[in-house]
């Protein structure tokens, strides 16, 4: 990590914010551009886990398993051969910058942000304290951007073995040779595959029917699927009674009398908002809980509107797209509220996180991806679900014998689109039409004008729209 902290702050502070991932940058940088004395503190590396143990390094291991996959599918293109593990450790690492945050330093002193090393915890009114030795103080209001850590569930000597939190698993450079993974929500689902196919011996263990369980069912079953065919062993309604050493080993046995042993666990069980140890009983809140917000980022529960919330923090959306959404909404209510300005949280306007309650996307990089934006089922009378295969040329043409499916959840009564899901090879780049046509509310009949270029994935909206009636 670059730069030391800094010890003493001689100008006076509008904003600090705490935390330094993706989430508490964008709040500061869109502070600062309001006009705003800005302060962010981070006790690990500006970047955040996004940066360096998420997003982008999971990513980077997944990719050239995903390439080399799709390269099998078209007929002609050399496929022959093994992914390098050594070469794809190289391209995380460069991904990652090697875990160095200079450049993420550079930029936010650039940017003029106040760079402030430590571990923050709120002390009193609009006040925060580094390290137990440095007070800061905010004229304005404090930001709280600690983003999640990983849910460990209690498990009879789960406490007593190595293993590996999301982390190890995104940062490790050499293949075990197994891993057993606890969980099959995106984070395992994801490492199962990635791992596997750099070629270690990959046990899935989900207690729910299938994997993805806040996905439709045919995603989950459709990832399950292409996780078998890559070796990995998917055990649905499974549930682990015990974990302990054998040897080097660790040994998971379920409540069926069945178990697993591998050379390394992946404990993939979820996340929870960190605000454990933030000092929030100084102000009257609960540590451990999520901090509750409005749309404008404001905290509930604490007098003087000062303290505010954006990211994972809240509980709202776990998803650094959607905690960087919030995050330039709060730092540009700061910077009006600042200059006195009457702030107005209307739905959809500048000052309101309305997408966290209508168009919440995200992607699952596995092989098919997932991709979804909004709704996922209907749940109305006055809701359709228009299902179908993804079978139109372009998808032909990408990959031979391509499978996949499309999902689109209509309100029949204002006719607009309100949710859809996509499963197939590379569909995240078809997500964000569909989150314009949700976030947009466009009437079907004037998307019905929308003409798919031929021949892409895309002219699925076609056949959706002919679904439809159109």
């Amino acid at each position: 990590m670059a730069r030391s902290t800094v010890d003493e702050l001689r100008e006076d502070l509008d904003v600090v914010v705490i935390g330094a991932g993706p989430v508490g940058e964008n709040v500061a940088a869109r502070a600062v551009r309001g006009g705003l004395r800005t302060a962010l503190v981070e006790h690990e590396r500006l970047g955040g886990e996004c940066s360096y143990w998420a997003c982008v390094p999971s990513k980077a291991l997944l990719r050239p398993g995903n390439a080399w996959a799709a390269a099998r599918r078209v007929p002609g293109v050399p496929s022959d051969g093994r992914i390098d593990p050594n070469a794809v450790f190289a391209w995380r690492d460069k991904r990652v910058s090697q875990w160095d945050d200079g450049g993420q330093v550079d930029w936010a002193e650039g940017a003029g942000i106040t760079v402030v090393r430590g571990r923050a915890r709120l002390s009193g009114d609009r006040e925060v304290t580094v390290d137990d030795r440095l007070v800061l103080r905010a004229a304005h209001a404090v930001v709280v951007c600690t983003g999640s850590v990983p849910v460990v569930p209690d498990v009879e000597g789960l406490a007593d073995v190595p293993v590996w939190t999301s982390r190890d698993a995104t940062s490790a450079s050499s293949v075990p040779e197994s891993l057993a993974v606890l969980g099959g929500g995106v984070v395992g689902v994801e490492m199962a595959q990635a791992w596997a196919r750099l070629g270690a011996s990959v046990d899935v263990v989900a207690r729910g029917d299938r994997v993805l369980p806040r996905m439709p069912a045919f995603a989950g079953e459709a990832v399950a699927e292409a996780l078998r065919a890559d070796g990995v062993r998917v055990r649905l309604g499974a549930e682990v009674r015990r974990v302990r050493r054998e040897g080097e080993r660790v040994r998971l046995d379920l409540a069926d009398g069945d178990s697993i042993t591998a050379e390394r666990l992946l404990v993939a069980t979820g996340r929870r908002p960190a605000t454990d140890d933030l000092g929030l009983d100084t102000v009257g809140l609960t540590p451990g809980r999520p901090l509750a917000v409005d749309d404008t980022g404001l905290v509930s529960g604490v007098a003087g509107e000062w303290l505010y919330a954006a990211g994972d923090v809240t509980g709202r959306a776990l998803l650094t797209h959607q905690g960087k959404y919030a995050a330039r909404i709060v730092g540009d209510v700061l910077a009006a509220r600042s200059r006195g300005e009457q702030v107005r949280a209307e739905p959809w306007s500048r000052y309101a996180a309305t997408a966290d309650h209508h168009a919440v996307t995200q992607v699952v990089f596995t092989d098919p991806e997932v991709a979804s934006v909004g709704a996922v089922e209907a749940t109305e009378p006055s809701q359709r679900v228009l299902d179908l295969d993804i079978d139109v040329a372009g998808a032909a043409l990408h990959a031979d014998g391509y499978a996949g499916r499309a999902r689109l959840v209509v309100d029949t009564e204002r006719e607009v689109v309100l949710g859809a899901t996509f499963v197939g090879q590379d569909v995240a780049e078809l997500l964000h039409a569909a989150t314009v046509a949700v976030v947009g509310e466009v009437p079907l009949r004037r998307l019905w004008h929308a003409v798919p270029a031929f021949p892409t994935v895309s002219e699925v909206w076609l056949r959706w729209l002919e679904e439809y009636g159109l």
